[in-house]
């Protein structure tokens, strides 16, 4: 008769086996294996072929002499190697590293030198980006070129292309799972807009649990059809590469995000789901209305990667389109937190529930902790919704540190907390509010005044179409906000207007002392580039 105490019955292979998101594509094929999974312009196929071509990617890779823990970088759009990568590479047990083909070369170089990378997948209509990169870096990757039917002249980099690399593969080669779920499964690189980017090195629970946590905080149903709106090399498509696959849905692939491609592919294949930075959001809300006829009903999105203002939530769901807000960072697989609501919210008005879908919100039912703290004490700020601190994050979808670089990491992680950088308040019912970057804060005569709070407030101008504020030094006060902002097609308004008009709708004291016109600068996940505007600030 056995004597072992409950604690001390053993893991075994029956009972245990590392979490990994590489065994959702291995259900949906067991399960769904006629159904379509990816679509590509003319090109689709199911969840058979989807299975069997990452299997053959895994295969590929191993078959080219790379060993476990070597590093796959891959330069491409939304196409289907890249959400195929997602997959194979890890299965071949190497790590996956989306790089964002809006860098400069000299950036790429440093990527590619920094994270060891071994082999190299290129879309042709990136190789030149990517044959200077090479020049400038150490590293000799295998390289395989992504030759899309798109882009049918595009330049060949490599030795093979990625078709027949695959194809030589065995589809049915054995393939593991990670020896611990605390291996290693991406590597992604922070924008590193005041340095080199620093690595963020992900583990195969975080991906699992965020890619359940984002099917659990956004309530997706089973069999979606997703557009890919959002890049994939962005957090790994914020999880979304697994989180559609574990519900077996189907993947709408597209290259470049325009309102024609974008409302073109929504109507053809019926998109339910789809994910992006306010500013695409903007962008569909303000195209022609003519494109916007048509639209399937009840389509969901969800939005993150800079705070919305309420005014863009409001236009975007008076179109049909139910808005759901998600936060997080690089360091955080993507969104970890989601803005639950609550049904008796229903019976606000428009923009009364616009207002609360900005918020941040809560932790999804993955996160541990999610706390707003002033970051030298490392206490909690009161929930007023008005004293502001450092927004902090704990759990299993935190990265496991920065690669190569240990000071950084310790920083981050100091007093047992991920310091996200952002400010925030908390508000009284525990959903917090973000109020700032912690270097984006202007701070005049004393008082802090919150970028995001003035950018609101210009959104629901009429004739504004994007905003960005940022702090202008001053002699007397320190700093005042001075707003950059871009006018509505067809549309007129003086600086004179704009500062009066946000006066009449906030604190004088945080209305900007000065408007300039112009285009924002932006990065290729949407987010506006303040610190090309924090430059342009001192030459006025």
């Amino acid at each position: 008769m056995s004597t072992a105490r409950a604690d001390e019955l053993p893991q075994i292979a029956a009972n245990y086996e590392s979490l990994s998101p590489l065994s959702f594509l291995k259900r949906a094929a067991r399960v769904y294996p006629e159904r379509t999974a990816v679509v590509h312009g003319d090109w689709r196929y199911d969840y058979r072929t989807f299975y069997a071509r990452c299997r053959r990617l895994a295969a590929a890779i191993k078959g080219a002499g790379l060993q476990r823990g070597d590093t796959v970088a891959i330069l491409a759009p939304n196409v289907p190697a890249h959400l195929e990568s997602n997959f194979g590479v890890p299965m071949a047990g190497c790590l996956h590293n989306a790089i964002n083909y809006r860098l400069d070369a000299a950036a790429i170089a440093f990527i590619l030198d920094h994270g060891e990378t071994k082999m190299l997948l290129v879309d042709v209509e990136f190789a030149p980006l990517a044959r200077e990169a090479l020049k400038q870096c150490d590293a000799k990757p295998i390289v395989i070129d992504i030759a899309d039917a798109a882009v049918p002249n595009g330049e060949r980099l490599g030795a093979q292309d990625y078709e027949s690399f695959i194809a030589a593969a065995d589809p049915n080669a054995p393939w593991e799972g990670p020896t611990d779920e605390w291996d290693a499964i991406a590597l992604g690189y922070t924008s590193g807009t005041t340095g080199n980017p620093k690595g963020v090195v992900t583990h195969h629970r975080g991906a699992y649990l965020n890619a359940m946590g984002n099917l659990l905080g956004w309530a997706m149903p089973p069999l979606p059809v997703y557009l890919w709106t959002l890049p994939m090399f962005h957090c790994n498509g914020w999880c979304f590469p697994w989180t559609v696959t574990m519900l077996a849905g189907t993947h709408v692939c597209l290259r470049k995000v325009d309102t024609t491609a974008v409302f073109a592919a929504m109507k053809a294949e019926g998109v339910t789901h789809f994910c992006g930075a306010p500013t695409v959001l903007n962008m569909l809300i303000n195209a022609p209305s003519e494109m916007k006829q048509g639209l399937p009903q009840g389509m969901s999105v969800l939005t993150a990667g800079a705070a919305p203002p309420a005014a863009v939530i409001a236009s975007m769901e008076s179109m049909g389109i139910k808005v759901a807000h998600g936060y997080g960072l690089t360091e955080t697989y993507g969104p970890a937190t989601i803005c639950d609501w609550h049904p008796e919210w229903d019976a606000l008005s428009l923009n009364e529930r616009a207002a609360l879908k900005a918020r941040q919100g809560v932790p999804n039912p993955m996160l541990e902790g999610l706390a707003v703290m002033d970051p030298q004490t490392m206490q909690d700020v009161p929930a007023d919704g008005a004293t502001i601190g450092e927004v902090m994050f704990r759990g299993n979808n935190v990265m496991k540190g920065y690669l190569k670089n240990q000071k950084a990491t310790d920083e981050a992680f100091a007093g047992g907390w991920f310091h996200s950088g952002d400010l925030g308040v908390m508000h009284p019912n525990g959903y917090i509010e973000l109020k700032d970057r912690s270097k984006d804060i202007i701070i005049s005569g004393g008082e802090n005044i919150s970028t995001i709070e003035i950018e609101g407030v210009l959104f629901k101008h009429p004739a504004v179409l994007e905003a960005a504020v940022v702090a202008r030094p001053d002699s007397h006060w320190g700093e005042t906000p001075c707003a950059f902002v871009t006018l509505k097609t067809g549309q007129t308004a003086t600086a004179e207007e704009i500062i009066a008009f946000c006066r009449a709708n906030m604190a004088h004291f945080k209305a900007p002392k000065t408007v300039v016109f112009t285009e924002l600068p932006k990065t290729s996940t949407g987010k506006i580039q303040k610190f090309i505007l924090r430059q342009r600030v001192k030459e006025l």
